[in-house]
């Protein structure tokens, strides 16, 4: 039975859960964009991803009990002789039963851009991380026995072939027999000959004819012997080979030829470098792919990339096309972490010289590249608080790790997991009782309360697949109509659908019906500026309302306004500041569709918006944040402006002649200058968007009349006004081009 309840803003550890959650869903490769401005809060977030996918391989493994048994992850000895002999003498066999295995293994390497910040090739170092952190894991012996029996470097930059058969395994051939029958004949007709020759020795032919000497040895004994030493030899030769290469790539590994080519100008710059390590990671690729069939479970490497941010541009771009190139094949095992503070990143990149093409912003750069957007919401005031009152009492603002309840991590021997301070808040008032309540949103004024309700596994992956069937059926919607036509785009909309429902089955929030949820994820991938503009403006607003306490005017505080009303209202802003942000608006897609969507198909609300907030996760909110800083800027020019009484852009907007009129009969203009306004018909937008110039030498003022007119109706920044009309035009008239001698307007 749903009840009525409200909540604090969830913690880092939900969020850690529902990113890992989706991570469990998805197929490989991926790459994460994981985005916070607090560090801390990104390793919090990483540590608890680890250990909730830990668990999630652990339970499909107690769950999938049928077929053969996954080998463990520490083999004994007799699975690595296993092993050894598999290296050896057999291949695996790609079966429809080997690739559909639930089974996973998990294996997280961290990298600290921070500490390779000295090399020259920074993503060179995420290479050697990855090659250490694989060589340790499964040892250097099997990845040296790997190189020298099974890896085909022709064969192996194919397309896995899926076979029908129920063999995972079959045996190397040549001339249709085995390998290892060639090689067990021979070591046992070896023996035959051999075994004979140690115990009795080469015969002595003797002479048996009277009179001649027993001693006498034939001549046909040295050609004998000759040619049984002749015969071993082959075999000989061929084993101290394999032993030679097999100590060459244990003592030579990936990690040390990284460094070789580093150090080779030739490979560097001529052949390469990027060619020769891509050919290391495809062996590495291969080799995993080798183990999955032996261990009988998938294995999934997650590369952790922190720190990345405080790095040059040119090394963050270096990274960020090594995770591009080298990581994100078809059949790549890798989910790439990108952990970072977006709005540093994007500042970085930015200032990357001959790094980005011609027209190409660092957001596009991004979205190339990240497959799953996922942001962590900032701390709510409540939240903020308790991390203060940590602090203040010494503590670290990341608490000490705790087990999760009910888990055994600990007696699993799996990391543990470190709770927040929201957590630690949560299970003190669980303890105190059921009955306690606390707020879902930090309002200030009324609670807003949502319908909680459980939800069963089975129920979110039914609601996930209705919300997938309601893009792909046209017949109660139109969303095919605004989902991108790039594959990306398409990848990001699938995974965050994912991440949102499964937030709102962990918040216990009763979900919106399914085609809501699409629309909602496609509306924030597709026009990400003017949500984050609507968003801001609702924020402003309410705390507005707080403090005029409703003053009649129009207000998006409240629940019941359209989010298509709140952009209408505020689009003469967001028009003004347009060359402020028009590399975010240049992100958007097309503004009439936007218009049809918010106004016509999905006509979301305030109240829905707040409902959407906590599980928006693939929002980059660097914009929102820097829209509030335009804002917040435009906002001291306004009190200058009230302390010379002006008016405000929108008042003269709307403006006719005669209330221009008015207004300068109200200053004590004299009648003339009146007249003038209404024989060249100024109104407000003429008067707001003209040339400063142009329209002093119509009215023909002095210029302390000039002044007074300008502080009020054009406030104290004049300056900026042609830039702003220029602004405005554009937005106003798409396919009008306005010429820098502002003598014409051009169609095109």
């Amino acid at each position: 039975m749903a009840i009525e309840r409200v909540m604090d803003i969830p913690s880092d550890n939900v969020y850690a859960y529902a990113l890992s959650k989706t991570l469990t869903k998805v197929v490989s490769p991926l790459t994460v964009g994981l985005y916070s401005e607090c560090h801390n809060r990104i390793n919090m977030v990483l540590k608890n991803i680890e250990v909730h996918m830990y668990l999630e391989a652990e339970r499909r493994e107690e769950k999938n009990t049928k077929g053969q048994k996954p080998r463990s992850v520490k083999p004994s000895i007799s699975d690595l002789l296993s092993l050894i002999l598999r290296l050896l003498f057999y291949r695996p066999v790609w079966t429809e039963q080997n690739q559909n295995r639930k089974n996973i293994r998990y294996l997280f390497v961290r990298f600290s851009a921070w500490h390779f910040a000295g090399s020259d090739l920074l993503w060179a170092g995420l290479v050697m991380q990855l090659c250490k952190a694989l060589q340790k894991s499964f040892g250097k012996l099997q990845l040296g026995l790997f190189r020298i029996a099974q890896h085909d470097e022709e064969k192996d930059t194919e397309k896995k072939k899926i076979e029908d058969t129920l063999k995972d395994w079959r045996s190397k051939k040549v001339c249709c027999i085995p390998i290892w029958a060639l090689i067990l004949m021979g070591f046992t007709g070896t023996l035959i000959i051999l075994i004979p020759l140690i115990i009795y020795g080469f015969p002595k032919l003797k002479d048996i004819a009277e009179g001649e000497k027993q001693d006498e040895e034939s001549h046909g004994y040295g050609v004998l012997e000759g040619f049984a030493i002749a015969i071993l030899g082959v075999p000989a030769a061929g084993a101290l080979r394999f032993i030679f290469l097999l100590l060459k790539n244990l003592i030579f590994n990936q990690d040390l030829k990284v460094r070789q080519g580093l150090d080779n100008q030739k490979v560097s710059q001529k052949l390469g470098l990027m060619h020769e390590i891509r050919k290391e990671m495809r062996l590495l690729c291969c080799f995993i792919h080798f183990m999955e069939i032996f261990e009988r479970r998938k294995i999934r490497v997650v590369l952790e990339i922190t720190n990345l941010d405080r790095c040059t541009p040119k090394k963050i771009v270096g990274v960020l096309d090594a995770i591009n190139i080298l990581l994100s094949d078809e059949e790549s095992p890798f989910i790439s972490l990108l952990a970072v503070d977006p709005e540093v990143l994007i500042r970085q990149v930015d200032q990357a010289e001959d790094c980005l093409s011609k027209g190409d912003s660092a957001y596009d750069f991004l979205d190339r590249i990240i497959t799953l957007p996922f942001t962590v919401p900032p701390l709510c005031d409540a939240s903020k608080c308790r991390v203060f009152k940590n602090i203040v009492r010494g503590q670290s603002e990341i608490p000490e790790e705790s087990p999760l309840e009910g888990t055994g991590a600990s007696a699993l021997g799996l990391p543990r997991t470190s709770l927040s301070v929201e957590d630690e808040y949560s299970v003190k008032c669980s303890q105190a009782g059921e009955e306690q309540a606390t707020p879902l949103i930090a309002n200030k004024g009324k609670n807003e309360t949502f319908t909680a309700v459980e939800l069963s596994q089975e129920e979110v992956d039914i609601l996930i697949e209705s919300a997938f069937y309601s893009i792909l059926s046209g017949d109660q919607n139109n969303l095919q109509t605004y989902i991108s036509g790039d594959t990306m785009s398409m990848r990001r909309v699938i995974n965050s659908i994912r991440v949102t429902i499964i937030i709102m089955e962990i918040l216990k929030v009763e979900p919106p019906p399914p085609e809501k949820i699409a629309a909602w994820v496609i509306l924030v991938d597709r026009w990400p500026c003017r949500l984050s503009w609507i968003l801001q403006c609702v924020e402003d607003d309410q705390q507005r309302a707080e403090i005029d306490e409703h003053d009649g005017t129009f207000c998006a505080a409240d629940h019941t306004k359209a989010l298509w009303d709140v952009f209408n209202y505020h689009s003469l802003e967001l028009c003004m500041i347009g060359n402020e942000v028009e590399n975010f608006l240049e992100r958007d897609g097309d503004p009439e569709l936007f218009e049809m969507f918010l106004r016509k198909d999905f006509k979301f609300t305030v109240g829905e918006l707040e409902r959407f907030k906590l599980c928006t996760v693939n929002l980059n909110y660097s914009i929102k944040n820097e829209l509030a800083r335009i804002r917040g800027s435009r906002r001291l020019k306004r009190a200058g402006r009230n302390a010379f009484n002006s008016l405000s852009a929108r008042t003269v907007m709307n403006m006719k002649t005669e209330d221009i009129c008015q207004e300068m009969s109200q200053l004590s203009f004299p009648e003339k200058y009146t007249q003038t306004v209404r024989e060249h018909f100024l109104d407000g937008r003429t008067i707001l968007f003209s040339d400063p110039k142009d329209l002093r030498e119509v009215l023909k003022m002095t210029l302390g009349e000039w002044i007074t007119f300008k502080i009020h109706f054009l406030g104290v920044m004049p300056r900026s006004r042609p830039d702003v009309a220029e602004s405005f035009s554009k937005a106003t008239y798409p396919g009008v081009l306005r010429c820098s001698s502002d003598h014409g307007q051009k169609a095109v």
